[in-house]
């Protein structure tokens, strides 16, 4: 389709003036907008996040945070809704604030906060916190509260973090070195009650058991000799009548001859000591307790008419007998006791593999609870030192390089903007508005529009023929247009800023609502 240049340019004309009267009332109201917008100021201060004062590799502190994470945990407490609405209050930020919901102060109170972070490889990482406000020193004031809880937050976040650290290790080690107590204590009444099936005895057990198994047969073969003994002197007695066969010698009793012994071994003594010499003496008692019981035994022999009782191979046979059962006796009492401890050995013996697994155990759980306590107690040391440089201000912190000074020079708002965004926005509805009417209009205007609805071609085309008087009416509708564009958008712009609002708040408002502010 060919575009009829002339024909869009008389519709253009035509037009003008009410595109025109959207161009400067929007320009008008941009250009007094501009005008009568106050003056803004924007302060800001810088701040800085610093090493540790105190090399890592030497002390490890226990709020171990990012730089950048940490500007990221300040901004955040920074930004909260009662900070801002408290700040609000205090510096009386906004004229009609007491009129104001608290959301719309939190909104605006962050629409005019600008934090921004300046962080890089090898690079110091820093921050900008910059308001704008009406009033310098209100700038100034909230910038500088705004640095006041930034050091307040970073400080109190790392002391409250070590702080927590060292709680957590004291209460765990108090903890570990009560279950160490409890586990010690296991242990000591453990091995108490199994004092006699502790593991650590066991060799003991079995050289004692393989001791007490010898003496066992030993103590047998002496019951078994002791017995065979007793039968064939029994035997020979009763068949010869007599203890030995062949035995013609006077009977000795043992104890006679053990004097015998005694007497000859003090014989010898006294050749070579004197009487006075212990060995001597102990001698000499023994031989007057020898004779004092071969006394008794002869005694014991005599009739009570002084005549001998039995005939000395009866009295060898039963002293001899006598002499076995009393032997016999203590062998197998003897017997009986190693038997017993012997059961008793074995019992043990038999515990002490379970008492091993299970005294095992507790001394693993016992080791595992020292290796836990020791890991706390340097944690704990850790958190102590931590704590310590923490607190004395030596690890990573946030420091003001620059503070928020008043400031002298405006840094808004940018009036030739606004006035360019007002003649925008003009220029825009001028050419939204013939545009529009340009796609609502569909009547027949020109003979290419007649030819294009009805397939038709006209022969000729008639115009339409205006009137002088007609025609001046339209030029001076066109000019009474214009004046009042010229005199009625200005005066109009007057009415609304002293009798409704001014128009740098309904401005503000709008360009609040769209982002623009």
């Amino acid at each position: 389709m060919n575009l009829d240049l002339r024909f869009y340019w008389a519709i253009f004309l035509r037009r003008l003036p009410v595109m025109l009267l959207f161009i400067l009332v929007c320009a008008g109201l941009g250009v007094v907008t501009a005008i009568k917008l106050p003056d803004t100021y924007t302060a800001s201060a810088r701040l800085l996040v610093e090493a540790p004062e105190i090399p890592e590799r030497m002390v490890a502190s226990t709020a171990q945070t990012d730089a950048i994470e940490q500007l990221d945990i300040v901004q955040q407490r920074l930004m909260t809704r009662a900070n801002l609405i408290d700040i609000a209050n205090r510096f009386s930020v906004f004229d009609s604030i007491r009129e104001m919901e608290p959301d719309e102060v939190v909104s605006r109170m962050r629409q005019y906060t600008s934090i921004r972070r300046n962080a890089g490889r090898n690079e110091a990482t820093t921050l900008t916190i910059e308001f704008e406000a009406s009033n310098p020193q209100i700038a100034a004031d909230v910038v500088n509260e705004y640095v006041t809880l930034v050091l307040e937050a970073s400080t109190s976040s790392r002391t409250e973090r070590v702080g927590r650290t060292l709680q957590f290790f004291q209460q765990e080690v108090q903890r570990l070195g009560e279950d160490l107590d409890r586990q010690s204590a296991a242990i000591t009444a453990f091995k108490s009650r199994n004092a006699d099936a502790l593991p650590e005895d066991q060799s003991y057990r079995l050289g004692r058991q393989t001791l007490l198994q010898e003496r066992l047969g030993r103590i047998e073969r002496d019951i078994s000799a002791a017995e065979s003994q007793k039968r064939e002197l029994t035997q020979i007695f009763e068949t010869t009548g007599r203890v030995r066969p062949n035995s013609g010698q006077t009977f000795r009793t043992r104890e006679e001859e053990q004097l015998i012994i005694a007497q000859g071994e003090l014989q010898n003594l006294l050749s070579t000591y004197s009487e006075s010499n212990p060995r001597v003496l102990r001698v000499q008692d023994r031989i007057k307790r020898l004779e004092s019981v071969v006394a008794a035994q002869k005694a014991s022999r005599l009739s009570t008419d002084g005549e001998e009782a039995s005939s000395p191979q009866e009295l060898l046979f039963n002293a001899t007998i006598a002499e076995i059962d009393t032997r016999l006796e203590a062998l197998r009492a003897e017997e009986a006791a190693t038997r017993t401890e012997l059961d008793a050995l074995q019992e043990a013996i038999a515990r002490s593999s379970v008492n091993g697994i299970e005294l095992a155990a507790l001394e693993r759980d016992y080791e595992n609870l020292q290796a836990r306590y020791n890991a706390a107690i340097n944690n704990l040391n850790q958190a102590q030192m931590s704590e310590r440089i923490e607190t004395t201000s030596q690890g990573q912190r946030i420091t003001v390089i620059e503070n928020a000074n008043v400031p002298r020079v405006p840094t808004g708002p940018d009036r030739p903007r606004i006035a360019i965004m007002g003649l925008a926005v003009g220029l825009a509805l001028a050419g939204g508005y013939f545009l529009m009417l340009e796609a609502l209009n569909r009547t027949v205007r020109r003979p290419a529009e007649l030819t294009a609805q009805f397939n038709i071609t006209p022969i000729a085309t008639i115009p339409y023929m205006e009137s002088r008087g007609h025609r001046l009416a339209r030029q001076g509708g066109l000019v009474l247009a214009l004046l009042i564009v010229l005199a009625g958008v200005p005066s109009g712009l007057w009415y609304i800023d002293t009798y409704y609002q001014p128009l740098e708040l309904i401005v503000q408002k709008a360009l609040d609502r769209a982002g623009l502010g």
